[in-house]
C-alpha cells in the first residue's frame, strides 16, 4: 500500500513538473496569507495555498519541515541531530461548485511512514449544512484541525497535543458542519460519528492511561474496535477584529462489550471537553493563542492507580512581532519573538492509602525568535527547558535544549 502511494504521488508530482518545464504560465498559485488566522480554525483544511495548472480542477500543495536539535536531560546531552520532521501534500478537486474534495497525505521519517491524515469529500446543502464523509480530522480543540507546521512560531508542536491528545487525530465516518455570519462575527459548528478509541488506551506499553496510543492502531480506518461511534462535536464564534473561542466535545466508549453476542464488560467511556482561543491586541499586535483540554476515562478497578482517571493540560502561545517591513532583500519580512507554556497533568488525583497528590507531570517553558521573510516560511530558533515529575512526586527531571528549523509552504 505504501510503495503504490509513493508511485501515485510521485507520478502526479513528475506530470506537473513535466507541465511546468513545458508552459510556466499555466500555473495559478492561491496566495493565502496563513499567520493572519481570519478564517476559523474550521476553515484551516482549505486555508492553505495551493498551486492550480490551467483549468485542471485539481490543485496541489503542501509544506515542509526540518530542524537541528541539541538537547538533554539531568545534564547528560545526547549530542547533536538533524531531524526531518514531516512532507506533507494536498490535493484538492472542485467536482461540482458544491462538492469539494481534498486530501492530506503526510511522509515522515524520511518516508518510513505515510500516513492520510485526511480525505474528504464535502457537499454544500446549505452554508448551515454542509455534508463530509471520509477521514475526517476530529475537531477536539483547533490544533488539530489547524497544525500546519508554517503557521506556528515553535520547531515543535506542543507538548499538552502530542502526549495528552493524539495530534493529528482522524477517523473515517461522516458528518455536517456549517456557518453563518453577522456584522463582524462568525459562527461555526461541525459534528460527526466515526470509529473511536479501542483498549490501547489503557492497554499499552506507556504504563499509564493514554488516548495517544490509539493513534498507533491503524486498524481503525478498517472498521470500529467495539461496534460503538465516536461521536466529535465543536461551536466556535470568531469576530474579526478580535478573535476566536471555540468549544468542544469528544466521547465515546473504547472497550470492546460483547463477542459472539455475549457481553463480556460493561461499556466504559472516554470524553474529552477543550476550550481553545486565538485572540489578538490590536493595540500591541499581540496574538496568544491557547488551548486546554480535560480527558475522563472510565479506567477498571482492577487497574493499579498508575492509571489516571482523569487528565488535563494545554498550551498558551504569545507571539509579539518587533519588526515588520523590508529585510535581506524581501518587501514584507516579519521578526516575531514568541514565548510558550505547556503543561500536562496525565494522573489528576491522589493516592487512596496516603492522599498524597500523584505525580506524571510535566511543563516546559520555550522562547523564540522567528524570521518570515514571506507569510508562508519561517524560520526559527528556540530555546526550550522542562520538568517532569514521575508518579510518586520524586524531584524532578530537568530537560532543556535548543532547536533551529524551518518550516515552508510550496
Amino acid at each position: 500500500m505504501k510503495f503504490l502511494l509513493t508511485c501515485f504521488v510521485g507520478s502526479v508530482l513528475a506530470a506537473l513538473s513535466l507541465a511546468a518545464q513545458a508552459d510556466t504560465s499555466l500555473f495559478k498559485r492561491k496566495h493565502v496569507d496563513t499567520t493572519q488566522q481570519t478564517a476559523m480554525n474550521m476553515d484551516a483544511v482549505y486555508n492553505r495555498p495551493f498551486l492550480q495548472m490551467g483549468t485542471m480542477p485539481v490543485s496541489i500543495g503542501g509544506y515542509l519541515e526540518a530542524n537541528y536539535r541539541y538537547e538533554g536531560e539531568q545534564g547528560i546531552s545526547t549530542g547533536h541531530s538533524f531531524q526531518m520532521q514531516r512532507l506533507t501534500l494536498f490535493f484538492a478537486a472542485a467536482i461540482d461548485p458544491r462538492i469539494r474534495f481534498l486530501t492530506e497525505i503526510e511522509f515522515e521519517g524520511g518516508g518510513s511512514e505515510i500516513a492520510i491524515e485526511f480525505a474528504s469529500v464535502d457537499v454544500t446543502l446549505a452554508d448551515l449544512c454542509v455534508l463530509r464523509g471520509g477521514i475526517l480530522m476530529n475537531p477536539i480543540g483547533a490544533f488539530n484541525q489547524n497544525h500546519d507546521g508554517p503557521k506556528w512560531e515553535f520547531v515543535d508542536r506542543p507538548v499538552s497535543m502530542t502526549q495528552l491528545l493524539p495530534a493529528t487525530w482522524s477517523n473515517v465516518g461522516f458528518g455536517a458542519y456549517g456557518k453563518t455570519f453577522s456584522n463582524d462575527w462568525s459562527f461555526g459548528y461541525e459534528a460527526y460519528l466515526t470509529n473511536g478509541f479501542d483498549e490501547s488506551i489503557i492497554d499499552n506499553d506507556l504504563g499509564r492511561t493514554s488516548l495517544v496510543a490509539t493513534k498507533e492502531q491503524s486498524s481503525r480506518f478498517f472498521g470500529s474496535s467495539n461496534g460503538h461511534p465516536l461521536l466529535s462535536a465543536k461551536v466556535a464564534t470568531r469576530h474579526q477584529r478580535v478573535g476566536e473561542i471555540g468549544l468542544s466535545y469528544m466521547g465515546g466508549v473504547y472497550n470492546q462489550t460483547t463477542t459472539e453476542g455475549v457481553t463480556i464488560d460493561q461499556a466504559r467511556r472516554v470524553d474529552v471537553v477543550d476550550v481553545d482561543v486565538n485572540v489578538g491586541i490590536p493595540s500591541l499586535d499581540t496574538r496568544i493563542i491557547g488551548e486546554w483540554a480535560w480527558v475522563f476515562v472510565d479506567v477498571p478497578s482492577t487497574y493499579s492507580q498508575q492509571y489516571g482517571s482523569k487528565q488535563m493540560g494545554g498550551y498558551v502561545d504569545v507571539v509579539q512581532p518587533i519588526y515588520r517591513g523590508a529585510l535581506f532583500g524581501f518587501d514584507k519580512a516579519v521578526v516575531n519573538l514568541s514565548v510558550r507554556a505547556d503543561y500536562v497533568d496525565w494522573n489528576v488525583g491522589t493516592f487512596n492509602e496516603t492522599g498524597d497528590a500523584i505525580g506524571d507531570e510535566m511543563w516546559a517553558i520555550t522562547a523564540g525568535v522567528s524570521f518570515r521573510p514571506v507569510a508562508q516560511t519561517v524560520f526559527r530558533i528556540n530555546a526550550r527547558m522542562g520538568r517532569s515529575t514521575d508518579l510518586l512526586g520524586n524531584p524532578p527531571l530537568r530537560s532543556g535544549g535548543i532547536l533551529v528549523g524551518f518550516a515552508s509552504y510550496f
